[in-house]
């Protein structure tokens, strides 16, 4: 595979977490800078399809050029144009977690992910539609809401009120308002290990995950929800409960729909809703696929490290999804935004990005054959550290010759 490494003016510098890039500010560039704008027009893709019919009047095999672009050009670019494994100095990490160019392309992502669901959703209901087309439409449009999850997810972890408030009400778009609640103090806390229902084992499925991850995630956010307001003496059913509070406006959002289009609306949101929900556990699944972290004899699990998070550095789909793909160093530091998360040396790492990922994982026999002895090699074929599915621990144990 050919790999793309981003010029600097100084290489070791960029291409190691380690050092510590001691160059003036003046000199230090992001060569990404502009380049992360394609985390904005990538949910916006999403209109290509049902903005050409409706307002061009382009015959609908157009519908499916959205599923064609991420799902097929965007691996294919990954292959061609490779990696980018370049690092920000560390001596400019301040100035660019304070540039606040940055946030501005979060926030104006939100906008372009609330008009494309919208809008699909009202095209679904209105158009006559094969079968096939009806499905590509709402898969484009699930996957926008996993788009709104990964911006969300960005804000999430900000310290500031603001942000975090608006992440958790972008959740609403998708009937998903518990997951900054979930993802930051249930998952963080848990990743990578068997208590994590947002972390897929060696040997599971992702359908077989989803069955565990969704409603895992959904009843983990409620009971850390509860428990927090009970800190503060209020019932769990408080309006200071955010789930409470997402769940309003989606209510409010979902109910405006169904009132002006019918119960045709209702057979739109549902299965967009679940799809949206579905990648987020496809990215949960591709990112911790089998890696364990070490258990004391006193119960308390190690640190988490860069090395228990499955990593991709492939440029295109990095700039597309805010460089979620980086996930190692985000588990590690949490609190650092895109545009500074760092690749280290010798960590787990992906074949693809996540489209190609997702793909893969959608067909079992094709991701088991890919990553199970990608797993096995990655840690050394050390059994403590995968994290198996009980039910399939033996087969696999005898399979791989493993002890």
């Amino acid at each position: 595979m050919h790999t793309l490494r981003i010029a600097s003016l100084n290489r070791d510098m960029n291409n190691t977490a380690l050092d510590s890039g001691r160059l003036p500010t003046s000199f230090y560039k992001d060569k990404k800078r502009y380049g992360w704008l394609f985390s904005v027009v990538g949910p916006a893709i999403s209109l290509v399809g049902t903005g050409a019919v409706s307002f061009l009047g382009i015959e609908t095999w157009i519908l499916f050029f959205p599923l064609i672009f991420f799902y097929g050009l965007v691996p294919v670019l990954d292959f061609f144009i490779g990696e980018d494994t370049s690092n920000p100095p560390e001596s400019e990490v301040d100035a660019l977690e304070k540039d606040g160019y940055y946030r501005a392309i979060t926030y104006a992502t939100i906008p372009v992910l609330w008009i494309a669901v919208i809008f699909n959703c009202i095209f679904l209901c209105t158009q006559s539609l094969s079968v096939w087309e009806w499905l590509a439409t709402v898969i484009t449009t699930g996957s926008v809401l996993g788009f709104g999850l990964n911006v969300s997810h960005e804000l999430g972890h900000k310290l500031d009120t603001m942000p975090r408030k608006i992440a958790l009400f972008n959740t609403a778009l998708g009937a998903y308002g518990h997951f900054s609640i979930e993802h930051n103090r249930g998952h963080h806390r848990h990743v990578s290990t068997s208590e994590d229902p947002a972390s897929s084992k060696m040997g599971e499925n992702i359908y077989r995950f989803a069955c565990r991850e969704i409603p895992g995630a959904v009843f983990r956010a409620w009971r850390l929800e509860a428990d927090r307001l009970k800190r503060s003496n209020q019932s769990a059913w408080h309006p200071q409960n955010e789930i409470l509070q997402a769940l309003c406006l989606t209510v409010l959002v979902y109910g405006t729909l169904i009132f002006l289009y019918g119960t045709a609306m209702v057979l739109v949101l549902i299965p967009v809703a679940l799809w949206g929900a579905f990648q987020l556990t496809s990215a949960n699944y591709v990112e911790h696929y089998g890696i364990k972290r070490l258990q004391s004899e006193q119960g308390r699990y190690e640190t988490c490290q860069p090395h228990h998070s499955w990593n991709s550095n492939h440029l295109v789909s990095n700039l597309v999804l805010f460089q979620l793909q980086r996930h190692s160093d985000h588990h590690t530091h949490p609190a650092r935004s895109y545009q500074s998360l760092r690749d280290f040396p010798d960590l787990p790492r992906l074949p693809s990005g996540y489209f190609g990922m997702f793909f893969l994982a959608y067909i079992p026999p094709l991701w088991f054959r890919v990553m199970d002895p990608l797993l096995i090699k990655t840690v050394n074929s050390d059994v403590e550290r995968i994290n198996f599915l009980p039910s399939a621990k033996n087969r696999l144990l005898h399979k791989y010759s493993l002890q």
